[in-house]
């Protein structure tokens, strides 16, 4: 695709003019249902990545629904509400959709920005923020983020494992190497750096920083610099329309795809796929088995799809990556149902507190997510009181220039390296909001 054609792409998003991306309408609600409301953007210019994670959120809900009759008994209903990745877009539909029906089982908010805008929010609302792979990389400190759920991983810890397999191939050390960031200008784009700064100082690698301006369809000035700068390796914090620009000026440049490295949300087969050997050696840190099929697609088919009552066009979704990732969120949304339920009640209709109290007592054990049909795709977690991203483990994926290969080493971040991070700025966060931490016994 030609620059000017990614431009037109991204324009057509933004003004939500493809019928794909249109919204969803609601579920309608009859009573004793419990509600989730699902924020999304299926418009604006991470939609590319937007609509299949979307997807995927809605498509669970209705396999569960399908499959289950719901979590004991209990159907589940839901509302997406269009936020096109804006800050502002997406506090209007918090606001609207918080007290609905049931209240609101805690929200993905599918936006490090608007994260960052309904968190405190969330404090006075008592409703969670579950935030899977993405959100404050600080809010895995329960005792200060009692309403935050950093599920799976963070920006940090997505860092932290890219430098680990880095130094793998650098025979163990970074000292010496030249390592750039290229990221969206933007909260999100933005997570990774203090992380980065940190790590430079300490294992003596220089870091050079390229901002893109959103929506970073245009990156031919940022390419040429590092072709001039000459960096080792290059992280790419990109999503939506930015993903492919950058890996076609990658090429355009002669930087070697095999020595970028992409958070999750550059990962997606939408990003790679149209421009197919170009993109060969292009690296993303995955947090689940990205390249597998388990029993969960083959049900998603069964129940929901072959009965035309996918959320996607065509079954050809599922097992797309993002798709898969809003499966996982949507799952472990029900899960925290399911486990407060245990506390409060089979068959009840929960409030936003219980259901909070079922993300911070998640346990789903091999056994488990084998059951639900996820053994194959994600390892076990369990979230505590002071723990709410309960686990972090990652892999790499390559693309082969047809599909993604998963490479085998599962790494987690080092705790060495990221706990005084969380526990500086967790603090810190708690004297700027004036909030007593809590004490987890």
């Amino acid at each position: 695709m030609k620059f000017q054609s990614i431009a037109l792409a991204a324009a057509i998003a933004a003004a939500g003019l493809s019928s794909a991306m249109l919204p969803v309408p609601a579920r309608a609600q009859a009573a004793g249902e419990q509600f989730i409301p699902l924020l999304v953007y299926r418009t604006g210019q991470f939609a590319p990545l937007g609509i299949p994670w979307a997807d995927g959120k809605q498509d669970y809900l209705k396999l569960v629904n399908a499959r289950d009759g719901g979590v004991n008994g209990v159907k589940l209903a839901y509302e997406e509400c269009e936020t096109a990745y804006d800050a502002a877009k997406g506090v209007e539909c918090y606001d609207r959709l918080k007290a609905k029906g049931s209240g609101a089982s805690g929200f993905d908010p599918q936006s490090t920005g608007i994260t960052f805008a309904v968190t405190d929010k969330a404090f006075n609302d008592k409703v969670s923020i579950e935030t899977m792979g993405y959100g404050l990389s600080q809010s895995v400190d329960g005792t200060v983020f009692e309403w935050n759920f950093p599920l799976l991983g963070t920006y940090w810890t997505a860092t932290d494992v890219i430098l680990q397999d880095i130094a793998k191939k650098e025979k163990g050390s970074l000292k010496g190497k030249k390592i750039a960031l290229v990221y969206h200008d933007s909260p999100y784009g933005k997570e990774p750096i203090l992380l980065l700064q940190k790590l430079a100082a300490q294992d003596g690698f220089e870091l050079a920083l390229f901002p893109v301006t959103p929506p970073g369809v245009e990156q031919k000035s940022t390419w040429l610099q590092i072709r001039q700068q000459k960096p080792d390796y290059v992280l790419f914090w990109s999503a939506g329309v930015m993903t492919p620009a950058g890996i076609r000026e990658a090429q355009a440049s002669g930087f070697p795809r095999e020595k970028m490295y992409s958070v999750w949300w550059a990962g997606s087969d939408h990003d790679v796929k149209d421009i197919g050997a170009g993109a060969k050696g292009y690296n993303t840190v995955t947090i689940h088995n990205s390249a597998s099929r388990d029993k969960v697609h083959d049900d998603l088919k069964k129940f929901v799809y072959d009965k035309g009552q996918g959320t996607a066009a065509n079954a050809d979704e599922i097992g797309v990556m993002a798709h898969t990732r809003g499966m996982m969120i949507a799952m472990l949304q029900v899960e925290a149902i399911r486990a407060a339920q245990e506390k409060y009640g089979k068959g009840k209709t929960l409030t936003p507190e219980q259901v909070r109290w079922g993300y911070e007592n998640l346990d789903l054990s091999a056994d488990k997510l084998k059951a639900l049909g996820f053994g194959e795709i994600m390892r076990p977690i369990k979230t505590s009181c002071s723990n709410h991203m309960g686990t972090d483990w990652a892999r790499i994926a390559q693309w082969d220039g047809a599909k993604w290969q998963v490479q085998p080493d599962w790494y987690q971040a080092r705790k060495a390296n990221l706990d005084p991070l969380v526990a500086e700025y967790s603090a810190k966060y708690a004297k700027d909001k004036n909030i007593k931490p809590r004490t987890c016994s």
